[in-house]
């Protein structure tokens, strides 16, 4: 896995960088203390460069251990910005387990409000922190795969990928 970022700063003390992982470069803005925002990049940086802070550091080490499966769940101080309802989602979706899928309706019945399926879908299409909030994880009601911010080619590859290692895992236990 390449360690490449680049590294731009930005005011009140949050920086961007990008990572490149398997899927392509990874845009993060944060600062010394919290997560603001994982999306992708599209196209190649204009240049490289190492992160600064131990935030950023840390932030690509559990990126690097997820994308290995050696993570299911992140811990990272996390600023999300978002209303109530989109904070209520944000939460049922990392309450999805690792390497399964919800529906958007699953996840309207989750938090009570069964009747707003295109509310919880707008809510997860603001999602700020891809990856870390695993909204890659959620599908049509019907399983087939629906919009998501980093492009459908890569949401299929992060649900692949997270179902690949719990597949090893079990497979390993006998």
């Amino acid at each position: 896995m390449v360690n490449e970022v680049k590294s731009e700063y930005w005011p009140m003390g949050v920086t961007e960088f990008q990572w490149l992982s398997p899927l392509g470069y990874i845009s993060v803005w944060s600062s010394e203390e919290t997560v603001c925002r994982i999306t992708f990049h599209e196209g190649d940086p204009e240049y490289i460069a190492k992160p600064y802070h131990a935030l950023a550091r840390e932030v690509i080490r559990q990126l690097n251990a997820y994308f290995i499966g050696k993570l299911q769940t992140f811990n990272l101080p996390l600023a999300t910005e978002g209303t109530a309802f989109q904070k209520k989602v944000w939460d049922a979706v990392c309450h999805i387990p690792y390497g399964r899928v919800a529906s958007y309706s699953d996840l309207g019945r989750e938090i009570g409000r069964p009747d707003a399926t295109r509310a919880v879908a707008g809510a997860i299409g603001s999602n700020p922190l891809l990856i870390v909030i695993p909204c890659h994880r959620v599908v049509g009601s019907s399983g087939r795969l629906t919009g998501y911010a980093g492009g459908i080619e890569r949401k299929r590859k992060l649900i692949e990928l997270e179902r690949q290692f719990v597949v090893s895992i079990k497979s390993t236990l006998f």
